[in-house]
């Protein structure tokens, strides 16, 4: 396993024009993490760098692939912070509302293969995004599509776990990490590049850089939907996937209580912000029926997410209950939809994946 001062002697060699050395030198590495084979840092991209920052990546991973007993190397790529040009603290201004700057989204052929990207998202966390992310996904690929999904939860990966994935690791090939297949879909998460137990803290722009080699960098073949799990909350990184990505729709996921809901309503008008299609609302936990005397129990409420879709003028896609059988599947590592294709469960996902490949229609028409 390499150490933190071989890593760091190793990049002494990477230099580009408009660096005063190299970016050890100048204090551009950061964030080191060194996880048995698996390297993941951070370099600063400073504002006098001449030239592609890519160059700078590529020449820093190929160093630190160099080493013995580096089989991964994950280089984030982080902007320069503006100088502070004063210390007395900002005069409070009344805000005003501006309009929204360009569209700087790239267009549908920025990812190579793909034809569609799918955003599942939620305002919170623990409202069984990630769980729905899966089934959906699933569900899609048994519509006959060929699909991927790309856990986009840095601090929180879950895919490894629900896909029963734990161990394995992702191949690479000439310095191009392949996504992997399981149940027929192609997956990725940062969980497959790190230890299930070992924390990941991260600057949020060392996140964003992360997220988006995960996207762009990775080989994800020919795809008809890449489903995106993505992390919960309405913050940085999940502004700038939905401004730098070509997102061909969003799936919001609630559970029915008012809690849940004001926050899942401020994750759907984030995507309307940036001209994100909202494809429905998804309502999980809608309700729980007992297994031993079938009586039926809203433990979180019935019917919310359905009358705020109604509300916002956005589709209903469907509810999913609360049951042992969900949970039980993904802690084994075979989601529902998999583990019993012809049971309820699995047809609910269904409904929903026929309603969500309608409204993407990502299989094109025939001359």
């Amino acid at each position: 396993m390499a150490t933190k001062d071989q890593i760091l002697k190793a990049l002494i060699s990477v230099t580009a024009p408009g660096l005063k050395e190299d970016i050890v030198s100048d204090g551009l590495v950061s964030d080191i993490i060194i996880d048995g084979g698996k390297v993941v840092f951070s370099i600063t991209v400073p504002k006098a760098l001449h030239g592609d920052p890519t160059a700078l990546q590529k020449a820093a991973e190929r160093e630190v692939l160099a080493l013995d007993g580096v089989e991964t190397a994950l280089v984030a790529l982080t902007a320069e912070a503006e100088p502070v040009v004063s210390t007395e603290p900002p005069k409070l201004k009344q805000r005003k509302e501006r309009p929204l700057g360009p569209d700087m989204r790239p267009k549908s052929a920025a990812i190579p293969g793909i034809k569609h990207i799918l955003a599942v998202a939620s305002g919170k966390g623990g409202v069984g995004k990630s769980t729905t992310s899966a089934n959906l996904a699933l569900a899609l690929s048994g519509l006959g599509l060929k699909v991927g999904l790309l856990d986009a939860d840095i601090y929180g990966p879950s895919l490894p776990r629900l896909f029963g994935m734990v161990d394995d690791r992702p191949e690479l090939k000439e310095d191009v990490l392949y996504a992997m297949e399981r149940y027929g879909i192609k997956v990725m998460s940062m969980g497959f590049l790190m230890e299930e137990e070992n924390p990941v803290i991260w600057r949020g722009p060392m996140i964003v850089s992360a997220l988006m080699q995960l996207l762009k960098e990775v080989a994800w073949g020919e795809l008809d939907v890449l489903v995106l799990d993505m992390p919960p909350g309405t913050g940085d990184t999940q502004l700038t996937l939905a401004q730098q990505v070509p997102v061909a729709g969003a799936v919001i996921v609630s559970t029915p209580q008012d809690l849940a809901l004001i926050d899942a309503r401020k994750g759907l008008k984030m995507f309307q912000n940036v001209d994100v299609p909202i494809l429905g609302i998804i309502e999980n936990m809608s309700t729980f029926i007992c297994p031993h005397c079938g009586e039926r129990s809203d433990i979180f409420g019935h019917g919310g997410a359905q009358e705020e879709s109604a509300k916002l003028g956005v589709p209903f896609l469907g509810g999913i209950p609360l049951h042992m059988d969900i949970r039980k599947y993904s802690d084994a590592g075979t989601p529902v939809v998999m583990a019993e294709p012809d049971g309820p469960h699995a047809k609910i996902f269904e409904t929903i994946a026929l309603k969500v490949a309608a409204q993407l229609n990502p299989v094109e028409d025939e001359d």
